[in-house]
């Protein structure tokens, strides 16, 4: 079994584990609020890219409600994938509740087929999605064959650096002193972790997961060696997902990148 089908299982077992409702209130805080799952620095670059009707994908969507919100803000058309299938019925669910025009397909990201090619005009991957592959290239090039021509490739996700810092609830981890180097930044040793996915099951001895760290340059050049040109590459000293406790320490903590199809 390959790692990617690993991770599936680890995922769906994940969600049905999920613990205080995760996921269930999707809908509700849409209505109150239709940028809600939208993060300031990503929504800032939306704003620019005048989406009303345009097509957009998020890879590794999880339940889609970043995309739904999207949708629902920006008047666009989604379509999400994923890997856990259970993740993408909720996705489903939620769409047809806020009677959004977004489709959910459960699938391997490096699967997806010709029948999308040259399909999106914005493709969109957030916190947490790109670690799931050891390949970036082959990420990327699904990236842009599914890109319309001049289609905007868009990564709001945490700094490689992050890699490198321990987090509360590791055994190196001192919450008085920062201590850069206590992982590597250029590994090709994969993460593995048997202990749930925590936001949405907490911890208990689960199936594996299986993530990649990658570096900088490596999202760079695989973009350029993809047929994008990057547009943006912006940093920011906090973080998005994985723990506050190094922000506005002057530390690069979450990225923005943006590239267009040459």
């Amino acid at each position: 079994m390959s790692y990617i089908e690993k991770n599936k299982e680890a995922w769906e077992e994940a969600f049905d584990n999920r613990i205080n409702g995760w996921g269930d209130a999707v809908v509700e805080n849409l209505q109150a609020s239709s940028a809600y799952y939208i993060q300031p620095a990503l929504q800032a670059e939306l704003d620019q890219l005048n989406l009303a009707g345009k097509h957009v994908a998020q890879f590794c969507c999880s339940n889609g409600r970043e995309l739904l919100s999207i949708s629902r803000h920006y008047g666009a058309v989604g379509t999400g994938f994923d890997i856990a299938e259970n993740l993408i019925a909720q996705g489903k669910m939620h769409a047809k509740q806020l009677h959004v025009p977004c489709s959910f397909s459960a699938m391997n990201i490096l699967d997806i087929g010709s029948e999308y090619h040259q399909k999106f005009d914005v493709i969109l991957f957030t916190i947490g999605a790109i670690t799931w592959f050891q390949d970036v290239n082959a990420l990327f090039r699904v990236v842009s064959d599914c890109l319309k021509p001049k289609g905007i490739m868009l990564i709001h996700d945490f700094h490689p650096l992050m890699n490198m810092l321990p987090l509360p609830g590791e055994d190196c981890y001192c919450d008085d002193v920062v201590r850069l180097l206590e992982h590597k930044y250029f590994t090709a040793e994969p993460w593995i972790e048997n202990n749930g996915m925590g936001y949405i099951s907490g911890d208990y001895a689960s199936k594996t997961f299986t993530s990649f760290s990658h570096s900088i340059s490596e999202l760079v050049n695989s973009t350029i060696q993809s047929g994008m040109s990057v547009r943006l590459l912006n940093e920011y000293d906090y973080d998005i997902g994985l723990s506050d406790v190094y922000d506005a320490m002057g530390l690069p903590l979450s990225m923005l990148l943006m590239a267009e199809k040459v």
